[in-house]
């Protein structure tokens, strides 16, 4: 298979550049066989760094932005829908939504290679045994967070999947396993990690590294998120999860904080993606996300310029007044959205787009992402670096936020929903500047009701942040809500509950033999 031939070369390249250094070591490396590659923590180490970059440059340039799309949060610009229709099916949810098209392929293969290396470290760890608060230990919860992410998205996405226990190649193979089994074994990856990565005072010791925090942190996640068929989805272990946690960091003051490059891994900062605006370490985000209207009148020195891959609902964008989500004088709205495309006095028009003729479709100018701008790309800025396709900011996975209305809604489903309402009004008092006015405060929901409201408040608090599609999913809400709020989506009038799941690549079928085309997702064959 082809991912077998990937992780073959990260395994000799790790062989190699350590050989490098090592060349004055008793053993030969040249003749160490696999299982002590993967038992030498030097070796491991650099493995590790490996998997670690690989899983970072999925969240770079336009494949960052393809797990976003689709959803009532986020869709394609117009201009992309016309000139790309195969991957307008992301939105649209028509038959160019097919197991040919190249982008979710991307998405699949891209992950692969990251969990055969960390099953790999896993195996060969698992082996010795390491003494907890050992470096082998930390090593291997940091491979098992690592796998268990990975396979918590790809089952998220694309539901039964291959499970990568190396000890158990033999009886496994890469067939698809049962949803119980696959969600047992990411719940055994998280409990790992929490188990062997110690607790630091410091719970981000080495940023972009998984910590004890964020491991407990997906614990809890994969508790809630785990299909209810499974038998495993249980909002009590995963409240006591986040218990175990949440009281390690603390909400910075102020939402505007999160978004400053100044001020990276702040005490809010679980896990995230280590950027910088200088190549090869860019995410190219904005690039893809800015305004091609801005991009027509001030050119690629502009740092909100772009191409409109990903913008904004009109439900996203909107005040509850005007039938969208945003409350009267919630500051992330600004913080999240850019409205006005005025630069340095100049307001642009769409006469540089007009070209296009998009009708009534003309998004360019209408409410864009804001969260991931990057104003060291700008032509005023001191760097001059002068284009935006060097946007670097980090990019948050998990933060606290998220941790507290995650903690929130396990409240609500086991029947404490005055307590789930106090964790919520935390997150909504910094998004009023700190103090939090009466009239907005939640008090007096019922069990449904808060079920409901947490949807928005979490649209609201994490908007772009690529959850959305994983929050639709697990509450069941993803058929009701992309229909009504995802312009191309409610167009076609096309989305079913089939399209929670993605096809399984083509390509994973004809390479993988333990894969036929029978075992195609429904709704895809």
């Amino acid at each position: 298979m082809q991912r077998k031939i990937v992780v073959a070369g990260l395994i000799a390249l790790s062989v190699y550049t350590l050989s490098c250094n090592k060349f004055l070591d008793e053993k030969s490396l040249t003749k160490l066989d696999i299982g002590q590659v993967y038992s030498d923590p030097d070796l491991v180490e650099t493995s590790l760094q490996g998997i670690y970059a690989n899983w970072k440059n999925i969240r770079t340039d336009e494949q960052s932005l393809i797990m976003m799309m689709g959803t009532d949060e986020t869709q394609q610009g117009a201009f992309q829908m016309k000139s790309d229709p195969g991957k307008g099916g992301l939105d649209r949810y028509d038959a160019n939504l097919n197991s040919s098209l190249n982008h979710i392929a991307n998405q699949w293969n891209l992950r692969w290679p990251a969990v055969n290396e960390a099953a790999r470290i896993i195996q060969g760890l698992s082996k010795e045994n390491p003494e907890a608060g050992s470096r082998e230990a930390k090593l291997l919860g940091e491979a098992s967070f690592i796998r268990g992410f990975l396979d918590f998205q790809l089952a998220m996405y694309w539901g039964e999947i291959p499970i990568r226990d190396m000890d158990r190649e033999a009886e496994l193979g890469t067939r698809r396993q049962p949803l119980k089994d696959v969600w047992a074994f990411i719940i055994a990856d998280f409990q790992r990690a929490a188990d062997r990565i110690p607790k630091e005072s410091n719970p981000t010791p080495a940023p972009g590294r998984a910590s004890y925090g964020a491991a407990w942190a997906m614990l809890g996640k994969a508790y809630m998120s785990a299909p209810v068929a499974t038998g495993l989805r249980d909002f009590a272990k995963a409240a006591e999860c986040f218990e175990k946690m949440k009281d390690l960091y603390q909400l910075v003051p102020d939402y505007k904080n999160l978004w400053d490059y100044n001020t990276p891994n702040t005490a809010e900062s679980i896990f995230e993606f280590q950027f910088s605006p200088i190549y090869p370490n860019n995410n190219k985000i904005q690039f893809q996300i800015g305004s091609r209207a801005v991009q027509g009148y001030f050119g690629d020195g502009c740092y909100y310029s772009g191409y409109d891959k990903l913008v904004p609902t009109k439900y996203a964008y909107s005040m509850v007044n005007d039938g969208g989500v945003w409350e009267t004088g919630d500051q992330r709205r600004e913080e999240a959205i850019r409205y006005d495309f005025t630069y340095y006095g100049v307001t642009p028009d769409l006469k540089y787009v007009l070209w296009e003729d998009l009708g009534t479709d003309y998004d360019e100018l209408a409410p864009h992402i804001k969260k991931y701008e990057d104003f060291r790309t700008d032509k005023h800025a001191p760097d001059q670096i002068n284009n935006m396709w060097n946007s670097g900011k980090n990019i948050p996975v998990l933060r606290l936020a998220d941790v507290l209305l995650s903690y929130a809604e396990c409240l609500n489903e086991t029947g404490r929903t005055s307590d789930a309402m106090e964790e919520v009004n935390k997150v909504r008092a910094r998004a009023w500047g700190g103090t939090l006015p009466a009239d907005r405060k939640w008090t007096g929901l019922s069990q449904e009701a808060f079920r409901t409201a947490i949807m928005d408040e979490r649209m609201r608090e994490l908007f772009a942040e690529d959850w959305r599609r994983i929050d639709l999913i697990r509450t069941g809400k993803f058929v009701t809500l992309v229909k009504t709020r995802n312009k191309w989506a409610a167009q076609t009038g096309l989305v079913k509950e089939s399209n929670m799941l993605y096809p399984i690549p083509d390509v994973e079928i004809k390479l993988n033999p333990d894969i036929s085309p029978a075992d195609q997702n429904p709704g895809y064959q």
